[in-house]
């Protein structure tokens, strides 16, 4: 069982966790295998760094760790929650048990809720909360509607009426947060979101302080990308919504677009939402403008893929002394063909080069990078194309020596088509199509075609290249490299929101709770990555969905203890609210992510006839 892998542009790597089993003298024995998932020029490839048992005497536990950086500051307990109070059966009162009647009752997901709600306390969002939506009239706390929303969305994300009839009824919520599952319905969902969305901004800022005391963040670069999310419905109620570019292939769906700004750790700092219709470059100002209302307008690095990149924003990010990173359109290699060619590149990893190239004026400078694995999958891509391109020319030619295809506009619209289907290769082919002045048998018109040397020159040379432009002009080559592909940390972040926690399709209807619902992802999302940062000072890679996975299997149940009578107490049954106890792997998890993990929840007593 392994994680999702991520592809950092052909570059970086992912550190996951692996269960397995073997057996020894008849035995099963399970452990846990610390792997790093990796790109090389030749692919991708897996190595076992380290396997994984208890904590070392010289090793530090993540939460030991965390404490180190949260010292003097205020944290939840070890525990993550506070511990049961003691119920009224001692520790050491003797009970006659009728083995016969005992049994295993109301069984319900555990370990990864408990997982989840010990983040929110980590994170200090429930007493933020708590500050910022005071409690009024209403018979459940919103601070607490708002942890259910997220902890829904960040264990098994679904829609708020699956909460209500399925989910909340199926996990131990109830005993951690003291709400019936009676008193979780619909109406007060939606409501939580109605009431949790003014306080967005102020939710980002503390998230930012708490975050960076977590895990020692600096907030000089920043990644910034967007992505698009569909609905299901006509969405009459929501000006925002509209038809544009859909990432998720959805083109027939109204959508809205999300900016996400991420630190140079994939750690999320904020985000914003925008109409559907929304182009990606016209929304910088905007991001930046509120980056710098919320957290000070400071010499920050913005890191931004092609899509963002104009003129106009490059030129409105220096006039407030910001610099920046940039992806390219790939027409602007073509001005750098002589630099191509040159032979003087520097290896930043393996497979990777690239080379600096002083821009005009002094102001910025032009990094050019070339992949041997980029440069293999585009070959591929171009001769897939080519031979498409290839096969429907002949094909047209054929028709036109048949007599089948007679009209020159007709033929010329069928070459745009084809053209359009494989634009990868549409330029690798000159094409003619002619009215013959007299008819050749059935033949009208004559197609010929032949390659385009000047293209395919131009494909060999620029194969796996693509172009940066900065104007941080003292940083080396190797960093302004490693700085830009960090923007995958950004669109990962997307694939995790939108993948994971099931961010589409989104199903309200109205603006506010669109939002609303974008929001509780985004909370969701951070729950994830601080477990990440958690996994990593554990020594359990960063990688968290095989974590939940293992910690979903642990379950809490009741178990129901028919006792006989003793000491003059009258017959009764007695209901322990237990948690199952882990496996041996399970508990090389939590050993080294340092937690204590309960073994019971409360007890309950009903006297029942003997």
């Amino acid at each position: 069982m392994c994680a999702i892998l991520r592809s950092a542009a052909g570059e970086g790597s992912l550190m996951f966790l692996r269960r397995c089993e073997r057996r020894k003298n008849g035995k099963r024995h399970t452990y846990w295998a610390l792997v790093e998932s990796y790109r090389t020029a030749r692919g991708s490839r897996q190595r076992v760094v380290a396997y994984l048992g208890e904590l070392k005497r010289s090793e530090r536990s993540g939460w030991a760790e965390l404490g180190r950086s949260l010292s003097g500051k205020k944290k939840p307990q070890r525990s993550l929650f506070d511990p049961p109070e003691q119920d009224e059966l001692s520790e050491d009162e003797t009970v006659l048990v009728r083995l016969k009647g005992v049994q295993l009752e109301r069984v319900r997901d555990f370990g990864d809720i408990w997982m989840a709600w010990g983040l929110w306390r980590l994170l200090g969002v429930d007493t933020l909360l708590t500050e910022l939506m005071p409690r009024g009239q209403e018979e459940v706390p919103w601070a607490t509607m708002a942890a259910i929303l997220v902890i829904a969305r960040f264990c098994e994300p679904q829609s708020e009426l699956h909460i209500e009839s399925t989910w909340y009824r199926a996990t131990a919520l109830d005993d951690l947060l003291g709400v019936a599952p009676e008193k979780i319905h619909t109406d007060r969902l939606y409501a939580a979101l109605d009431v949790l969305l003014p306080h967005k901004e102020a939710i980002e800022k503390h998230l930012k302080d708490r975050l960076g005391n977590l895990f020692d963040l600096e907030y000089d670069l920043l990644l910034y990308d967007v992505t698009s999310t569909y609905f299901e419905g006509q969405c009459p109620a929501n000006p925002m919504a509209k038809r544009g570019y859909s990432r998720d292939k959805r083109p027939d769906c109204l959508q809205v677009t999300i900016g996400l700004v991420v630190t140079e750790d994939g750690i999320p700092l904020g985000y914003e939402v925008f109409a559907g219709n929304r182009t990606d470059v016209t929304t910088v100002e905007e991001i930046v403008e509120t980056m710098e209302r919320k957290y000070g307008r400071a010499k920050r690095v913005w890191v931004m893929d092609r899509g963002m990149v104009s003129e106009a924003n490059l030129k409105f990010l220096r006039s407030r002394q910001g610099q920046y990173i940039v992806g390219t359109p790939k027409a602007m290699l073509r001005q750098f063909e002589k630099q191509l060619l040159d032979k003087q590149w520097q290896e930043v990893q393996e497979g990777v080069e690239v080379k600096l190239v002083p821009g005009p004026e002094g102001e910025e400078t032009f990094v050019l990078a070339r992949s041997a694995d980029r440069r293999e999958k585009e070959q591929a891509m171009h001769r897939r194309f080519i031979d498409r391109m290839e096969e429907g020319l002949r094909g047209l030619q054929s028709s036109a020596a048949s007599g089948r295809l007679k009209d020159e506009a007709v033929a010329n619209r069928r070459l745009g088509r084809l053209q359009a289907k494989n634009w990868r290769a549409a330029g690798a082919f000159d094409v003619t199509i002619e009215k013959l002045h007299k008819p050749q048998g059935k033949a009208r018109l004559e197609v010929r075609f032949r390659r385009n040397r000047r293209w395919s020159r131009w494909a060999r040379l620029s194969e796996g290249c693509y172009l940066l432009r900065t104007n941080l002009t003292d940083t080396d080559p190797a960093t302004l490299w490693k700085r830009y592909i960090q923007l995958t940390d950004a669109e990962w972040a997307f694939r995790i929101t939108k993948d994971e926690l099931e961010i589409r399709p989104i199903w309200h209807q109205r603006t506010d709770r669109v939002l609303a619902h974008i929001l509780v992802c985004f909370l969701a999302y951070v729950l994830w990555k601080t477990l990440a940062g958690w996994m990593r000072r554990s020594g359990l890679g960063d990688a968290p969905r095989p974590l939940i996975e293992e910690l979903a299997k642990i379950k809490s149940g009741d178990v129901v203890l028919p006792a006989e009578p003793r000491g003059g107490r009258p017959a009764r049954t007695i209901r322990l609210r237990c948690v199952t106890e882990p496996d041996a792997a399970q508990k090389v998890l939590l050993h080294r992510l340092g937690i204590n993990y309960p073994r019971r929840l409360r007890r309950l007593e009903d006297p029942v006839p003997m």
